[in-house]
C-alpha cells in the first residue's frame, strides 16, 4: 500500500478536490484506493466522493470504511457525527488520539493506495499523520497561482522537509479560466505561481488544473470528474501519470 498525503498551507485552494479526483482517477485505472479524510473540523471528502453516511460495520477491533465503488473506499469523521452539521470541538490531544485510532482500527483490506486528505496548515493533524504514518511515500502540495497562496503553501513544503517527509510534487489549482462565451483564457488568480515556486525550491511540478465549473459541479453531487471529457479531467489524468513517475512506477 502506498500512502500519500495531500496538504496545503492554507484553506480554500481546493486541496480536498484534488485528493478526491486523484482517488477517482487511480480507482478508474483499476487500482484499489482508500481515502482517509483527516479534516475533523470540516470534512468534505464524503460529499465529493459520493460516499453515503453508512459505516458498513463497527466491530470490536475494526471499522470497515464506506465503499464508493468496487475500487474506492473512504473513511471520515462525518460518518460518525450525529448530524452532518455537528461541530467537532476538540483540542490537539483528542485529534491525535482519533488519528491513531483510525490508523489502527480501519480495515482497508487489500488496497494499492491510501490518499490522506489533510486539513490546512502545519499543526496537530499534519504532524500526527506524519508521526503515525511513518511509511508515507510523501506529500502532494496544493496551491493556487496567486502570491498570497503560494507564500502560505511554502510553509507546507518547509514543514515536510523539517520532519523528513518527501514532497512528491506541487499541483497548481484554479489556474486558467476559459471564457465559455468567447473562448479567451482568463488568469483570474494570476498564472504560473505554483510552477515557479516548484522550480525555485527544486520540487517536481505535477501539473495545473483549470478553473472549471465542472469541477465544482462534480464535487457537489459526488460524481467523478473523470467521467467527463474535458481539459480538467485530462489535467488530473496527467497529474496522476506524473505522480506515478515520481514514485518510480
Amino acid at each position: 500500500m502506498k500512502k500519500i498525503a495531500v496538504m496545503s498551507g492554507k484553506g480554500g485552494v481546493g486541496k480536498s478536490t484534488v485528493a478526491a479526483n486523484l482517488a477517482f482517477e487511480l480507482a478508474l485505472k483499476g487500482n484499489k484506493v482508500g481515502v482517509f479524510d483527516s479534516d475533523f473540523h470540516g470534512p468534505s471528502i464524503p460529499q465529493m466522493l459520493g460516499g453515503k453516511k453508512d459505516i458498513r460495520s463497527i466491530k470490536k477491533d475494526s471499522i470497515e470504511p464506506v465503499e464508493v465503488n468496487s475500487n474506492l473506499k473512504v473513511i471520515s469523521m462525518e460518518f460518525l457525527l450525529p448530524k452532518k452539521d455537528s461541530a467537532v470541538i476538540w483540542r490537539g490531544p483528542l485529534k491525535m488520539k482519533a488519528i491513531k485510532e483510525f490508523k489502527e482500527t480501519v480495515d482497508w483490506g487489500d488496497i494499492d493506495y491510501l490518499i490522506i486528505d489533510l486539513p490546512p496548515g502545519t499543526g496537530d493533524e499534519p504532524l500526527s499523520i506524519a508521526q503515525q504514518f511513518d511509511d508515507l511515500e510523501g506529500s502532494i502540495i496544493v496551491t493556487t497561482p496567486q502570491e498570497v497562496a503560494v507564500q502560505a503553501v511554502r510553509r507546507s513544503i518547509d514543514f515536510s522537509r523539517k520532519i523528513g517527509m518527501k514532497v512528491l510534487g506541487v499541483v497548481e489549482n484554479m489556474s486558467t479560466l476559459t471564457c465559455p462565451n468567447c473562448g479567451e483564457n482568463l488568469d483570474v488568480f494570476g498564472s504560473g505561481g505554483g510552477k515557479k515556486m516548484a522550480e525555485e525550491l527544486g520540487i517536481n511540478f505535477l501539473g495545473s488544473i483549470p478553473l472549471d465549473p465542472q469541477i465544482m459541479e462534480s464535487g457537489e453531487v459526488g460524481r467523478s470528474l473523470m467521467e467527463i471529457e474535458s481539459d480538467s479531467s485530462k489535467a488530473f489524468k496527467d497529474i496522476v501519470e506524473n505522480l506515478k513517475k515520481e514514485m518510480g512506477e
